[in-house]
């Protein structure tokens, strides 16, 4: 796909999934936050940006975790996500915390005004993932810390035939390259050749827990990556791709619900001194 297009995907898609993404995604996600923050070693007074951002998931643990003396920035695409995310910090009252649309890829912002970068399963969906990368670098002062985490392999993440079902209706090409960050090497590389030092990764296997069909293909489609392609099916499609996605997942059925394997990879690199 055309990157400015795949961007346009990406910014309406993720419009799209914004009030369903935290319902769904939340408890979902929260071990691999919580190890990404772990990773991160965040300080009090210490200045963070959170690239590709979403609702700030893991903007608000920074934002935490730094004090009052530290800030942190939140960057998206999306419109839809960012207003949830300013929207939970208006309500929560928290001063060190700024949300902004940013393409991670071009992020305007001056060198060096930053400790330490994260981002929490995002760089997936960056048309350009190396440039992104070399952006974390550019804007991180030395001795800076980046922390990325993304979905791992394609054969060890059990919801993966969601692509293929809505690529059949329509050709989204929403991720075409989604699984490659996570296979082999290629985080690890992507880090180095953006210019980090000292870099590493691992690798972790969770079950994703979905109570009911419904909580199941929520997740999948209306707030998930394939939203914006979803959300123009007509509502007999949707019931054809739900029956196609739940059959693609029934070996995991535990109960009424599901638990569905998935792998992510972490690296963390240190921009040189």
């Amino acid at each position: 796909m055309e990157p400015k297009l795949q961007r346009r995907v990406q910014r309406y898609g993720w419009d799209k999934a914004a009030g369903y993404y935290d319902a769904h995604w939340r408890e979902q996600l929260e071990s691999v936050q919580r190890r990404l923050i772990e990773l991160a070693s965040l300080g009090e007074g210490e200045r963070v940006i959170d690239v590709a951002c979403g609702t700030g998931l893991v903007s608000f643990r920074a934002a935490s975790l730094v004090g009052s003396k530290g800030r942190v920035l939140g960057t998206d695409l999306s419109e839809g996500m960012l207003q949830l995310a300013e929207k939970i910090a208006l309500e929560q009252e928290l001063s060190n915390i700024t949300f902004e649309r940013m393409d991670a890829e071009d992020l305007h912002i001056a060198d060096g005004s930053f400790d330490v970068a994260l981002c929490s399963l995002g760089l997936m969906y960056v048309p350009d993932t190396g440039k992104a990368v070399k952006e974390m670098h550019r804007v991180l002062r030395p001795g800076g810390r980046a922390i990325i985490s993304v979905w791992g392999r394609r054969d060890r993440c059990g919801w993966a035939e969601i692509f293929p079902i809505v690529d059949n209706r329509v050709k989204s090409e929403v991720c075409p390259l989604f699984f490659r960050m996570g296979t082999g090497d290629t985080l690890r590389v992507t880090f180095e050749e953006a210019g980090f030092v000292n870099v590493a990764t691992e690798h972790f296997d969770i079950l994703l827990h979905f109570a009911s069909d419904e909580d199941a293909c929520g997740a999948a489609f209306a707030g998930g990556p394939t939203a914006l392609a979803y959300s123009r099916f007509p509502e007999h499609v949707k019931n054809q791709v739900h029956a196609e996605y739940l059959a693609s997942i029934e070996g995991f059925r535990e109960g009424e619900g599901y638990a569905i394997p998935g792998e992510f990879v972490i690296a963390i690199g240190q921009k040189p001194i």
